[in-house]
């Protein structure tokens, strides 16, 4: 824990720099880094992630932090498209594969970045905490919401909080689940 708490207490300084919040280095890279850690610290983190979001919300504050919880959104798309009540009913009846494929039919990466570009583009917001990840999977997969987010937040720093382990290559969620290989993020602190 110790260990975590080290690193997560570098967070807000990372947030702090200008070249933070001004994004494209030398190479031109996009601002996405990725907070991993141990999945057992989940619920440490998403402490954490409320005091961070805190601490930049006072009046005057430079960094406009939104967080976006990927699965709070997903229960709200199933909400919208009126099949929540209905989901744990198809579970029981139809099974767990049945599940997986109509939820992955609606739960399509496109349907969460345009909730993320309307929220976005309507605030007035320049730093993007993405959480949720590891309570959303297997329905929605953090390396296709990262791949896709590049083309509607290319000028906005993004954090993901994986619950994981990220080496600059490769998501493994969990520590045991390689979701893809992703090369265009950072690692926001060693």
């Amino acid at each position: 824990m110790s260990n975590l708490k080290a690193r997560a207490d570098k967070i807000a300084d990372k947030i702090k720099e200008d070249k933070f919040i001004e994004g494209r280095g030398l190479g031109n890279e996009i601002s996405f880094y990725v907070f991993d850690y141990e999945p057992n610290q989940e619920l440490y983190i998403r402490d954490y992630v409320k005091r961070i979001k805190r601490q930049f919300s006072y009046e005057g504050s430079n960094r406009r932090i939104i967080e976006f919880d990927l699965y709070k959104m997903l229960i709200d798309i199933t909400k919208q498209k009126r099949i929540f009540d209905r989901i744990f009913e198809m579970e029981e009846r139809q099974g767990k594969d049945q599940l997986f494929r109509a939820m992955t039919t609606f739960a399509k990466p496109e349907v969460f970045l345009e909730k993320i570009k309307e929220k976005i583009t309507m605030d007035d917001y320049n730093v993007v905490f993405l959480t949720g990840i590891g309570k959303v999977y297997p329905f929605v997969r953090s390396h296709n919401i990262l791949n896709n987010l590049q083309e509607v937040l290319d000028n906005v720093p993004v954090i993901m909080f994986f619950p994981g382990k990220y080496d600059g290559q490769s998501l493994q969620l969990f520590g045991k689940f390689k979701d893809d290989n992703y090369y265009r993020a950072f690692r926001l602190v060693d």
